[in-house]
């Protein structure tokens, strides 16, 4: 009797203890993406409602301008308010549909929204390494297919009044998030030896862990008004 009591009270603490699993991998894999695409779908509203009651320029260039490599001053790292959106981002890579919202910090709640820029880089466009990072997995997923993002590729940033199109220059390199350097002002793995407008994208590392990060690297290609349309690699 006492045998058959103990067996039925460990059958009983399995499916209590697979059903409690099942739970929460329901509530990562679902209901943190849900919360997580709200908030991120919030944002970029807020940005859009903002940038609507902006001035409109009246002088804007007819071409697309293409960075030179001599703008070299002294690096721009000018805050933007922390915790807020102040940018969307697109990587026609990852998806005519995907954009996802950049904003100022990489602190847990900030990640949870979005994109997180790194505190004391660049400023989006600016000389030295604008530098993001996002979740792989959970919380929208926005850096899931990371790995396929190659050199040549294309990612497009905009803060309401210009178009950034950086291009990247390397496949995703793998280190320990103890290699900070890697959001240097010139990164040195990343193959860049002079200052210059870059930007840093970093994830995690396997897909469902953290004990290492993805990185990749690209540079300022070119700028244009929003008021001249989208940029060439977002048509069509």
């Amino acid at each position: 009797m006492a045998v058959r009591l103990l067996v039925r009270t460990l059958s009983e603490l399995c499916v209590t203890v697979g059903a409690l699993m099942v739970l929460f991998v329901v509530y990562v894999l679902f209901w943190t993406g849900l919360r997580a695409d709200s908030a991120m779908d919030g944002e970029i509203h807020r940005l859009q409602d903002s940038w609507a009651t902006q001035p409109v320029a009246t002088v804007r260039p007819s071409t697309p301008h293409k960075v030179p490599d001599s703008a070299r001053p002294a690096p721009e790292v000018t805050p933007y308010p922390q915790g807020k959106a102040f940018a969307v981002m697109y990587v026609p890579r990852l998806g005519r549909a995907w954009h996802k919202p950049v904003l100022q910090g990489t602190g847990t709640d900030t990640l949870k929204r979005g994109l997180g820029h790194y505190a004391d880089t660049a400023r989006l466009g600016g000389v030295g390494n604008f530098a993001v990072a996002g979740h792989r997995r959970t919380y929208g997923d926005p850096f899931k297919d990371f790995p396929r993002l190659r050199k040549g590729d294309e990612v497009v940033l905009t803060d309401g009044r210009t178009w950034y199109t950086y291009e990247i220059d390397r496949a995703p390199y793998r280190t320990v998030p103890t290699d900070v350097a890697v959001v240097d002002p010139v990164p040195v793995k990343s193959g860049y030896t002079v200052p210059g407008r870059y930007l840093t994208l970093t994830t995690c590392d396997p897909e469902w862990g953290h004990s290492h990060r993805l990185v990749t690297w690209g540079h300022l290609e070119s700028t244009q008004p929003v008021e001249d349309g989208m940029p060439k690699g977002m048509a069509g």
